[in-house]
């Protein structure tokens, strides 16, 4: 069995990545963080690395027992290639699914352990969703919401750009996996329109692609429906479909996403809901439960961030911690709704999506 987990490479210092290396390096790991450009001033070491060099790449990683990969998801195949050479611990934060799908192949052979969709959606969501229908001796549904909004939304789409602008427009366009009475397929993206109420908010949710991570896999044969949608506010999906389909701005991506920024850029004070429900039979009886929650910016490692930064990072992290402990796998791949959700909140990182601080250093 390997050895706990020590050093970490964290690549990419951008909105999320920063605040994974403080989380790591307050719980105790020795934390090197790698960006093209390294800002100054972090508490952790900071190096200058170019992912677009596979040789350089490879080079950076060596010596670590683990690396993160925070970077746009175009770049995370390469990434998760190094670490498999030289058998270093891979995590990531991708929505992609053919990416996800070429680590899947490359874990089989792994020596250590790959496990891309850590975040928040892919990544917390199903782990809630595998402890909601945990409860059931047979389910019926498991749906899956998630969205990261501004907390005062301004003009028709209502929305900022707190995210990947890529990795949104890609959410927007690809084709979504579900199970639809009994049945694996792909639906279109920006459909299967609904209503949700949180906390007297009326919200809107249709399909995305990649929020459900391996989930169709798993409960293939055990769940009547499975899906998984983005939370907005009303209006949202009607005027993204105008925008993509009518003024056919799903033929250039990049510029698409460059337009959106520009209109909606980010802003500080975000709201990510999480609603995340089940249903089935317990003793005979039909039944639902929920998970409802919105996470709100808040002070972490010294610093406000916003909401989606740190459910994204304390995600990751915890996973890691995990790892760390022996409470998981070390080598191959782990499917995020095989983490438990109990466990999960006792990791120091975890424990933020109960609304405790964070503290204490890894033991």
């Amino acid at each position: 069995m390997r050895s706990k987990i020590n050093s970490v490479l964290v690549l990419g210092l951008g909105k999320v990545g920063a605040l994974v290396a403080a989380l790591l390096h307050e719980t105790g790991f020795i934390v090197t963080g790698a960006d093209l450009q390294p800002a100054g001033d972090l508490p952790f070491a900071v190096k200058r690395l170019d992912v677009n060099s596979a040789d350089e790449l490879a080079c950076g990683l060596q010596g670590f027992d683990a690396v993160i990969s925070c970077l746009p998801y175009r770049f995370n195949l390469g990434a998760a290639s190094a670490a498999h050479r030289l058998g270093v611990h891979y995590f990531d934060l991708t929505e992609d699914v053919p990416t996800t799908r070429a680590i899947i192949a490359m874990s089989r052979s792994a020596n250590a352990v790959m496990v891309p969709q850590c975040g928040l959606a892919p990544g917390f969501v199903a782990i809630v969703g595998a402890h909601l229908a945990n409860c059931f001796e047979r389910i019926r549904s498991i749906k899956l919401r998630v969205g990261a909004l501004p907390c005062h939304p301004t003009g028709l789409l209502s929305y900022a750009f707190n995210w990947s602008p890529e990795g949104v427009v890609n959410e927007y366009l690809n084709d979504c996996e579900v199970i639809e009475d009994g049945r694996q397929k792909t639906v279109s993206p920006l459909e299967w329109l609904e209503k949700l109420v949180i906390d007297g908010i009326q919200l809107e949710a249709f399909t995305t692609s990649g929020g459900l991570g391996t989930m169709c896999e798993t409960y293939a044969g055990r769940v009547e429906n499975l899906d998984y949608k983005s939370i907005r506010y009303p209006g949202h999906a009607k005027l993204m479909n105008f925008f993509f389909h009518e003024l056919l701005m799903r033929e250039d991506r990049q510029k698409a996403g460059e337009i959106l920024v520009y209109a909606k850029p980010p802003v500080n004070e975000d709201v990510v809901y999480v609603h995340a429900s089940a249903e089935g039979w317990q003793k005979g009886r039909l039944a639902r439960e929920e998970f409802v929650e919105a996470y709100h910016p808040r002070e972490v490692a010294g610093h406000k961030w916003r909401a989606i930064s740190w459910t994204t990072a304390a995600s990751a992290c915890a996973v890691v911690e995990l790892v760390s402990k022996g409470l998981l796998p070390d080598k191959g791949f782990i499917k995020q709704e095989e983490i438990p959700f109990d466990t999960f909140l006792t990791t120091h990182n975890g424990r933020l999506y109960s609304g405790q601080p964070h503290g204490g250093r890894l033991t």
